[in-house]
């Protein structure tokens, strides 16, 4: 009799608890529910645009250049040796100083040139005395004419040796061919020095050369009269104009190069000979060259495409690409200027997509070396 006490109780129990849920069933209003978002899963929110960075096509100056390397020499070079031997006797410059052309540098012992010299101005008055009275002779039949052509000869060869005097005496003096600084002596007052020996440098710094080669196949672009922007290391933030002034007519068979020459104004006297130099040869000024910055481009298997924003999207535009300088490219064809194209999160993009501009970020500020 207990037992279905139990069992009538649990029923009673089970009828409350569907009462109950009914109740709140019949309360909660329509939607509200937990599966309400549930009941239309086609409808979806709208994808948001992609945020991109972009910069305008826009003509710039992108001159058409050949780069090459070469060595400064001087405009005029020499070293200066003496043509006969002797003893140092005075030196009429100091070392790096600025000699004008025609001033004495070196003077050599010239006692014996000097001797000598006397010597042949003797014999030569001799000679003229003996040819005057060869002369008078003649004129009065005391001497036949092989005697006065014998006196005259003799005269001839005394001038001629004193000549040959004063061609050695002037041989012991060394002067400046022509203005330029001086470099560093080789020998002091006192040192014999042989014929041919080398005494000092010296260079006229006025204006230096450079020679550099650039390939034959620009043979039909260079000329003579074209600007060269010539870079040294000593100076690394300075450039150098410079103007081609020679072109070799002979090709180097070995390089498949062509030399040329080109003259630097040294007026301010900051280059030396010697320094290796870095030649850009302008071959087309172009001052207007349509270009995009080079992080624009991208590139595939069949070519290079940049995304051109119009309005809210991108379409992509195949170009063709030319020469490059300081981070832009030259595009010779697919774009024109006042056109906006993608500069940064191509990678998330496809013809047609949904873009936002975002601002570029502010170039970072370089250190100062």
């Amino acid at each position: 009799m207990s037992s279905s006490k139990v069992v009538v109780g649990l029923c009673l129990v089970g009828l409350a608890a569907l009462a109950v849920y009914a109740y709140q069933a019949q309360r909660t209003p329509a939607g509200t529910g937990p599966a309400a978002g549930e009941a239309n899963p086609a409808v979806k929110a709208a994808p948001r645009p992609t945020a991109v960075e972009a910069a305008d096509v826009r003509l710039v100056a992108m001159p058409d250049e050949l780069s090459a390397v070469g060595t400064l020499a001087s405009s005029q070079s020499v070293i200066v040796r003496p043509e006969i031997a002797g003893r140092i006797a005075a030196i009429g410059f100091a070392d790096g100083a600025r000699v004008a052309r025609g001033a004495p540098m070196f003077r050599l012992d010239d006692a014996t040139q000097k001797a000598e010299l006397a010597q042949a101005l003797a014999a030569l008055a001799l000679a003229r005395s003996d040819a005057a009275r060869t002369e008078d002779l003649f004129r009065r039949k005391f001497v036949s004419g092989s005697a006065r052509d014998q006196a005259n000869a003799n005269l001839q060869v005394a001038g001629a040796a004193v000549e040959l005097a004063r061609a050695r005496l002037a041989r012991s003096r060394i002067d400046a061919p022509f203005t330029g600084i001086a470099g560093i002596r080789k020998v002091s007052v006192g040192d014999y020095v042989k014929e041919g020996a080398d005494l000092v440098n010296l260079e006229d710094l006025s204006s230096l050369k450079v020679d550099f080669r650039v390939p034959e196949s620009n043979l039909g672009q260079i000329r003579t009269g074209q600007s060269v922007a010539v870079s040294v290391d000593a100076w690394p933030s300075r450039s150098f104009e410079a103007v081609v002034e020679a072109i070799d007519p002979q090709i180097d068979a070995q390089g498949r190069a062509v030399l040329l020459r080109a003259r630097i104004d040294n007026r301010e006297n900051l280059l030396r000979p010697g320094l290796f130099a870095r030649v850009r040869l302008l071959l087309e000024a172009r001052p207007a060259v349509l270009s995009v910055p080079e992080e624009a481009l991208i590139p595939t298997a069949d070519g290079q495409f940049v995304f051109v924003v119009d309005g809210d999207s991108v379409r992509r535009v195949e170009v063709e690409t030319g020469i490059r300088r300081d981070t832009r490219v030259e595009i010779r064809r697919g774009l024109e200027v006042g056109m906006t194209v993608v500069t940064a999160g191509q990678i998330k993009l496809r013809d047609g997509a949904r873009v936002s501009i975002a601002e570029s970020p502010a170039p970072r500020p370089t250190a100062s070396r």
